[in-house]
């Protein structure tokens, strides 16, 4: 059974919950849409802002955002830097949108962060892709990455 301090035990626990807990844009459409950065900078805040600490190219656009994204990472992993990928959606995992050279995040990571970060989730009521992003930061950090590719 699980405890208050980490109420999710399983990997499938925590992603039901971020998926039935939070605004989902491919669910609820344009209300889960967050029009500025408050509730990603304050997750990223109580983090320790781990997006200051990493070297970021973001892209941005329309359409081609996820090919450019792996085709960018899998450029600067073969030139030798430890490459974060932070992508979305997923097409079979939720593991599938943080990755560091190629090797999407562990199942045990997605637990824990969930659970070191519940009681900031419910209290701020961030969007699902807020969530997620500032996961991909906080795990890049942790596997100090050389520099990270993100989708926006």
């Amino acid at each position: 059974m699980a405890d208050l301090n980490n109420p999710f035990t399983s990997f499938g626990q925590a992603v039901e919950y971020l998926y039935s807990r939070l605004p989902f844009f491919q669910r609820q459409g344009a209300s889960a849409y967050m029009p500025d950065l408050t509730n990603t900078l304050a997750l990223l805040q109580v983090l320790g802002n781990p997006h200051r600490e990493i070297k970021c190219i973001h892209v941005g656009g329309t359409n081609g955002k996820g090919s450019s994204s792996h085709l960018l990472a899998a450029i600067l992993q073969s030139q030798g830097y430890k490459t974060g990928l932070f992508t979305s959606p997923h097409l079979k995992s939720f593991t599938e949108r943080i990755r560091v050279n190629g090797e999407e995040i562990k199942q045990d990571d997605v637990v824990s962060f969930v659970n070191r970060c519940y009681e900031t989730i419910e209290s701020l009521s961030p969007s699902f892709f807020e969530v997620t992003t500032a996961m991909a930061f906080d795990y890049f950090r942790k596997m100090e990455v050389d520099i990270a590719v993100i989708e926006v």
